[in-house]
């Protein structure tokens, strides 16, 4: 992610290479909090940077999977890809079925009155309205793409990347001492 906006910021303090960050994880690559066993788990598609976290009959899964009525993340900011989110939710769909999924989002789906944050795999592999058991790879991407070309671009995206590329931090000082969020403005034929 820090490569693919760096430039779109000119962002010349953040280096591109994650050093940034305390610590990278790798797709499997397990680390301890306290006395629970955490293993890491890419799932790419939302972004490429996107990772879950299982930690024994749970997973705290991001931005792949919403609630089973409101369906999936949207997969067409900078280096998404719908191909690569079918595939990630396959793989959390692959957790054993009593496996708690604890969502970073909710936007309640229309209906439903109040806000929601766990499912389990049964759950979304029964009932997910973009995904459940049946739907195939291409008919996913094919509705993704389509659904994701009616959506608006977030309205603190530009501004959370920003300091989600710096690990936290705000942009530096610029001369007058102020730390200043950046958005960019490109001529009609650029």
């Amino acid at each position: 992610m820090q490569r693919i906006f760096r430039s779109v910021f000119n962002a010349a303090d953040v280096k591109g290479d994650g050093s940034e960050f305390d610590r990278l994880f790798v797709d499997g690559e397990r680390f301890m909090i306290g006395s629970a066993v955490v293993e890491v788990i890419h799932v790419p598609g939302h972004t490429p940077a996107d990772i879950a976290y299982s930690i024994g009959d749970a997973a705290f899964i991001g931005d792949t999977l919403f609630m089973p009525d409101y369906g999936t993340a949207r997969a067409d900011f900078p280096g998404g890809s719908a191909r690569d989110l079918y595939r990630s939710i396959r793989k959390l769909l692959a957790l054993p079925a009593q496996t708690r999924l604890f969502m970073c989002h909710d936007y309640k789906a229309p209906g439903r009155d109040s806000y929601a944050w766990e499912t389990t795999v049964a759950e979304q592999r029964a009932n997910n309205v973009h995904v459940h058991d049946g739907v195939g790879e291409d008919d996913f991407v094919v509705m993704r793409t389509a659904r994701d070309a009616t959506l608006k671009t977030p309205l603190l995206l530009l501004p959370s990347v920003q300091v989600n590329i710096r690990a936290g931090k705000l942009p530096p000082a610029e001369a007058d001492g102020v730390h200043y969020l950046k958005i960019p403005v490109r001529s009609p034929t650029a």
